[in-house]
């Protein structure tokens, strides 16, 4: 019969074939069959923790779907160690709701964790925090919980988590932490430009992260690197309010990993603290910064567009008169341009013991009031090539 078909016709056929193949060998848990109310009201945490424990279960790749709605959660944990399971899909056309009572879970450190999952997917969804309560207690100067971390990972491998929202968290927005293979795409982060301590992703210790095409606007780092990190890929960010990109801080522990091979290109800082930063400790450490590439930039009213600052220590506390031992070498800015906010673009401000070295500047161009910003350099040595703007202290 099929000899009969045109090639059309039988493709149809086997396509439609393959699909339900693929619908019967990939197992559907609706969080609402295992008791999930989407009022926004209803604590749903057992409901979801339910629907991961029976796709870990399964033997085959299971999807979790969470339909729209709001879903109260007071925290959950996700663990896959023992998950049968190598390839769980959350789909989520709803809104996830942390308690509105920063106190139930202020303490827990994260409200949605992942922790040793493989092969975990999120597509979609709305991660609420609800972070205002306690940020007006630590803005109050009060005695506060320190606050959780939304959405984090941790010694987990090949996650991906697409077209996801993140906003008013307690603190840090998403965490990846001592993970590899991890691709972050079409995310956005949003939380007012004074809220405390909220970082739109923070990544450390972890190797082949990828963060693209994404709108972060936060009060505090927009993406932080922290220690440990090697061959991150940033790309496609547009990042405002917020402090800008940190590499850092670094340099706290004497015994701590670098970081190494992290790409950052096609970004727009629009009104931020910073642009592209690289913070360390003053204090003795073995860490190191090597290999970074800063790319296709554009600054719009930033007030520190290219910073190094190696001496950084908050009220001078726990590290006066000391000098980071972090050593930050190859670290290349190229098509750099905009306008600051103040009169100096460029500050390279690196250790006394141990000065930065292999710094390059790439037709970088900083203006500040119709004119060119200005460049300072302590420690530093490297060279400019094709630039004229900011004045090179190179």
């Amino acid at each position: 019969m099929l000899s009969k078909m045109s090639p059309l016709a039988i493709f149809l056929i086997l396509s439609i074939i393959l699909f339900h193949l693929s619908l019967a060998a990939n197992t559907m848990y609706n969080v609402q069959t295992f008791g999930a109310k989407s009022n926004g009201k209803t604590d749903s945490s057992k409901a979801f923790l339910s629907s991961w424990a029976a796709a870990c279960a399964s033997t085959s790749p299971a999807t979790i779907y969470v339909p729209r709605g709001s879903y109260l959660i007071r925290n959950a944990y996700f663990y896959g160690q023992t998950c049968k399971s190598k390839a769980i899909t959350i789909r989520i056309d709803g809104i996830l709701l942390a308690p509105p009572d920063y106190n139930v879970i202020g303490n827990a450190g994260n409200w949605i964790k992942f922790e040793k999952v493989n092969g975990v997917s999120i597509y979609g969804g709305i991660f609420d925090g609800q972070g205002d309560g306690l940020w007006d207690c630590k803005t109050s100067g009060k005695n506060c919980p320190k606050g959780t971390t939304a959405l984090a990972f941790y010694n987990s491998n090949n996650i991906i988590i697409s077209g996801v929202t993140a906003q008013n968290s307690q603190m840090f927005h998403i965490l990846v932490d001592g993970c590899k293979n991890v691709k972050l795409q079409g995310v956005k982060v949003s939380a007012p430009g004074n809220s405390p301590n909220t970082d739109g992703i923070h990544v450390q210790l972890s190797t082949g992260v990828s963060i693209m095409n994404s709108h972060i606007g936060t009060g505090d780092d927009c993406i932080s690197i922290g220690p440990g990190n090697s061959n991150l890929w940033i790309e496609g960010i547009a990042c405002g309010p917020g402090h800008g990109i940190s590499i850092g801080s670094l340099g706290w522990k004497l015994q701590e990993p670098g970081v190494q091979n992290v790409t950052i290109k096609s970004v727009t800082f629009t009104g931020t603290e910073n642009g592209v930063r690289v913070k360390t400790w003053a204090r003795p450490s073995n860490g190191f910064v090597r290999g970074v590439l800063f790319q296709h930039i554009v600054m719009a009213d930033v007030q520190n567009p290219i910073i190094i600052d190696q001496n950084y220590c908050p009220n001078h506390e726990s590290c006066p008169h000391q000098g980071s031992g972090v050593k930050i070498s190859d670290v290349t800015y190229q098509d750099i341009h905009g306008t600051s906010a103040t009169e100096v673009g460029v500050k390279f401000d690196c250790s006394k013991v141990n000065p930065c070295s292999g710094i390059t500047l790439k037709d970088v161009n900083l203006s500040y009031k119709d004119r060119s910003a200005e460049a300072s350099c302590v420690n530093v040595g490297g060279r400019v090539s094709r630039s004229e703007e900011p004045r090179s202290c190179l």
